[in-house]
């Protein structure tokens, strides 16, 4: 694009637009703050008080001072605002490329499609239908066929920045109908770009031969470029195998090579928004290199750039222009036809996808977020002569940020509208298909536990196909000094700083163990971090859980296993904080008792090893939780998975339920219908689980029978060393005989009767042990 030509200026007015630049982003910083201290009680998002800070302090607004006017617009000013939106872009983009979920995309690239389509669709439509009366009106000059691509785009464009903003700041950017907006946005985006493309060629007049030649030149550059910064990364994890992060040199050595890639794009006249993108999306995502970047890159976007390109957006506006009843009809006009296009080809798109007709109009003024690409179309329609009316440029611009003032509001008022019906509410795993996607929040407090849970994790994954969410969070105590306030955030944000008090010392083991299982088995493990005292950690956790939509969280046992076998205490508040989180989390919890390292801990899930599983039944809600979470676990191809039913010797009469049994030498299958003893709930769920898995081979089923507590520890015990992990409820059993008198003292009430069992001394192996609570 022309954005970076013509950067100089005279001598004598060389410093006022570095001075006029300066002072215009610090004020739209300080305002869009001020604005948003007011705004955000009222619910309103972020990019809300960000785009009315530009708007107050452009032309619209304080601008209209005609010192102030001459300051923020003298000449040559222009061109830095442009330069300093294009360098904006490409970070935001780079890192929407980085955090978005690539693999989602992929699963529902057709729901999302067909969603941008429908609304790109009707815009263009509408467009069409009036751009010969705007053209007339506005008493435009020259090719109105350019006209008409400059409102398509004007009515069509979706800002997938504004709106992956917009879901982060309301909390529904992890949930489905979140992650199907950012990305039918995307689709949207490209859209624009493309039309963008069109009207910039219309200056050079290139042949079709030479549009095409460089075209194909443009994608040669990028494709070198993504596999040269492959291998870039690749080095630099290995070099710095044994450092929490990258060198500030290497970080900008990778942000010069996507910044040179971008700008080369610019030059060779093609916008370089998907080009950043694809550079962000393509990112090796494991190792130091990404995690590093998305540290800095984040802090940096959402709290300079992204006010800076917002408030850009607002300060075009220039509404002195709307000082005729015929312009102002033009702007109503372009507004009406934006919002509804977008509403009608979008809830048609939705119907089509049989999508709920509350989500779909949430998704419909969504996709009308307006942003920089309609702004950009506009001056470079003016800049290349292919438009020459100022009147016409103002109007439209005016249109852009009026719509995305009132879009914004729209959407946070159906948002809190809505907020009990966006997204998914909780299911427990008892009822949860292992067919789905799970998302997951795995924590630890240190290293020790790391192996066992990122195990249990690409376990969970089941076969290669099944989608999955994993979050590992890194817990941290917040040191007395600091315990004046606590947050959570990307797990790099601190770990630039030396404090050796704050958990310093496990990141690199975490790190190391996180990246051995993702080089190994391709799946992308999330990692967070977050430091508070003891006594509010759990808030953040269960906040933090919530904002993810998590289906289960797994909590590291208060203890360690040493390398002799026996266990060590944790600090008080690990113990503290997992009984909080037991009695407050929104849904399923398990805590898990590592006796990994003792077996074969070090090597990955998706190694040759095969991980024997034992379930164990006894009945209640949390056992048909611990059943419904061992369904995952059954279907990874190096799993091997038993479900051990525990029946009083009473129930053993043949003449009484139905029995099947197998050719199997080592399995011995009956399930009764016992009305006495196994509540309704218990039978169906057992039922069903027989039917789907254990007919099918995938799963077996054993049936031991005891009298009371003494027995069931005796069964156990005999089993001990056959199992490398044993999965069961915590209790809602009410008074289980077969439960009363397993042990002679209940150590770690948290972990439930049969869980304390398992954990304690008497029950010395080296299975480990994951105690499963559903939500209360």
């Amino acid at each position: 694009m022309d954005e970076t030509s013509e950067l100089s200026c005279p001598d004598n007015d060389m410093m006022n637009p570095a001075l006029t630049m300066t002072t215009q982003v610090s004020a739209i910083l300080v305002l869009s703050h001020v604005f948003q201290i007011f705004l955000k009680p009222l619910g309103q998002p972020a990019p809300l008080a960000q785009i009315l800070a530009g708007f107050v302090l452009g032309p619209s607004g304080l601008s209209r001072v005609p010192s102030i006017h001459f300051f923020f617009f003298q000449n040559f000013a222009v061109d830095f605002y442009e330069s300093m939106a294009l360098y904006c872009r490409i970070c935001i983009m780079f890192l929407l490329g980085l955090e978005m979920d690539i693999s989602y995309l992929m699963r529902n690239l057709r729901p999302v499609i067909i969603i941008a389509c429908g609304g790109c669709l009707m815009c263009t439509i509408f467009a069409s239908a009036i751009s010969l009366f705007v053209y007339e009106e506005t008493g435009s000059r020259g090719s109105r066929f350019t006209l008409a691509l400059v409102i398509t785009v004007v009515l069509a464009n979706t800002a997938s920045p504004i709106v992956f903003r917009l879901a982060a700041d309301l909390k529904f950017s992890t949930s489905d109908i979140g992650r199907l907006a950012v990305s039918s946005s995307l689709v949207g985006d490209m859209y624009a770009v493309f039309i963008l493309v069109i009207i910039s060629g219309e200056k050079h007049k290139r042949t079709v031969n030479g549009w095409a030649l460089m075209a194909f030149c443009s994608l040669l550059l990028l494709v070198g470029i993504i596999i040269c910064t492959t291998h870039l990364v690749h080095w630099l994890n290995k070099r710095n195998r044994d450092e929490k992060n990258l060198q500030a040199v290497e970080v900008m050595l990778l942000c010069s090579v996507i910044l040179v890639a971008a700008m080369t794009l610019e030059t060779m006249g093609f916008s370089s928004i998907i080009a950043c993108f694809l550079m962000g999306s393509t990112f090796p995502r494991g190792g130091k290199s990404a995690r590093t970047l998305l540290a800095i890159l984040t802090y940096t976007v959402r709290n300079f750039v992204f006010p800076i390109y917002f408030g850009y957006t607002g300060f075009k506006a220039d509404t002195s222009y709307l000082n005729e009843w015929k312009r102002i009809a033009i702007v109503l006009m372009v507004i009406v036809l934006s919002i509804g296009g977008k509403i009608v080809g979008t809830l048609a798109a939705c119907w089509y996808l049989k999508t709920p007709l509350t989500e779909g109009v949430l998704l419909a003024f969504l996709m009308n977020m307006k942003g920089h690409v309609d702004i950009l179309t506009l001056t470079t329609a003016m800049q290349n002569k292919v438009l020459s009316s100022s009147i016409f440029y103002n109007l439209m611009v005016s249109a852009v940020v009026i719509s995305s003032l009132i879009t914004a509001s729209l959407i946070s008022f159906l948002v809190r509208r809505e907020s009990g019906t966006i997204g998914i509410k909780h299911m427990p795993m008892e009822y949860h298909s292992p067919d789905k996607e799970l998302k997951l929040l795995a924590c630890v407090h240190s290293r020790h536990p790391v192996n066992c849970m990122v195990k249990l994790i690409v376990s969970l994954r089941g076969s290669d196909n099944v989608p999955i969410s994993p979050y590992l969070m890194h817990l941290i105590e917040l040191p007395e000094k600091n315990k004046k306030n606590s947050s959570f955030y990307e797990q790099e944000d601190d770990e630039f700083s030396d404090d050796e008090d704050d958990g310093s010392n496990d990141v690199v083991e975490i790190n190391e163990a996180v990246d051995m299982y993702t080089e190994e088995t391709k799946m992308m493990i999330h990692q967070v971090k977050t430091v508070a005292p003891f006594i509010t950690m759990y808030q953040d956790l269960c906040d933090f859980a919530g904002n993810i939509r998590a289906s289960f969280i797994v909590l590291p046992f208060h203890k360690h296993q040493r390398i002799d076998g026996k266990f060590e205490n944790e600090k008080d508040g690990v113990r503290t904080t997992n009984q909080k989180v037991l009695r407050n989390a929104q849904c399923t919890v398990a805590i898990l008792v590592d006796r990994c390292h003792a077996t074969t801990g070090t090597e990955a899930a998706g190694s040759e090893s095969l991980q024997q599983i034992a379930t164990l039944f006894f009945g209640g809600p949390d056992d048909r939780e611990a059943l419904g979470f061992s369904k995952r676990l059954s279907t990874h191809h190096h799993s091997s998975l038993t479900v051990i039913r525990f029946l009083p010797t009473s129930a053993k009469d043949p003449n009484e339920g139905i029995s099947v049994s197998r050719n199997d030498d080592d399995v011995v299958v009956s399930i009764q219908d016992q009305a006495t003893e196994v509540n309704e709930a218990d039978s169906s769920a057992l039922a069903n689980f027989y039917h789907r898995y254990v007919t099918s081979g995938k799963v077996r089923f054993i049936e031991k029978y005891v009298d009371n507590g003494a027995e069931t520890g005796m069964v156990l015990r005999e089993m001990a060393e056959t199992y490398s992990l044993f999965i069961v409820g915590k209790g809602g059993r009410g008074d289980c005989l077969l439960t009363t008198g397993i042990s002679d003292w209940e150590e770690c009430p948290e972990l439930g009767v049969v869980g304390d069992f398992l954990a304690s001394r008497e029950f010395d192996v080296s299975g480990s042990v994951l105690v499963v609570q559903q939500r209360r």
